[in-house]
């Protein structure tokens, strides 16, 4: 055998036993999206609005709930609509996001998509993970 020969042999099993472990990796992996992650918004009103579009990667239905923060994660009273709603497998919805300036010329803040678990038998849910995933938006206003 001659080093060609050897070295295709060596990457065509490497490559093979990588495609090999993907398999075994667990489909849950799959992480929580949003779009866009990052934005900047102009107006001319004393609010500015936003939409995003949260998904599921997952094959089963998530109960999502979307949140704004400002920059420290402190709570912004915005109003989001719809602000919870169940995302079905596979699916993505459009979620409009209406900030107000409170008096300032710009605003910064994190529209956060967080999944919520379903409650299981008795009330009681089958899990306490509370996926979030975040994206930072600049508002500023033009006058």
């Amino acid at each position: 055998m001659n080093k060609t020969s050897i070295f295709t042999r060596i990457t065509l099993s490497s490559f093979l036993g990588c495609a090999f472990a993907l398999t075994l990796l667990p489909n849950e992996a799959a992480a929580q999206a949003m779009s866009p992650m990052r934005g900047q918004v102009q107006s001319f009103t004393d609010s500015f609005a936003l939409k995003v579009y949260p998904s599921n990667p997952y094959n089963h239905r998530i109960r999502v709930e979307v949140k704004v923060y400002d920059q420290h994660f402190n709570p912004v009273p915005a109003r989001v609509t719809p602000a919870e709603f169940t995302l079905g497998g596979r699916n993505s919805r459009p979620v409009t996001v209406m900030v107000p300036f409170d008096g300032s010329n710009q605003r910064k803040v994190r529209v956060c998509t967080e999944s919520v678990p379903f409650p299981g038998i008795g009330g009681k849910t089958t899990t306490t993970i509370k996926a979030q995933i975040c994206g930072k938006f600049l508002g500023e206003r033009l006058n």
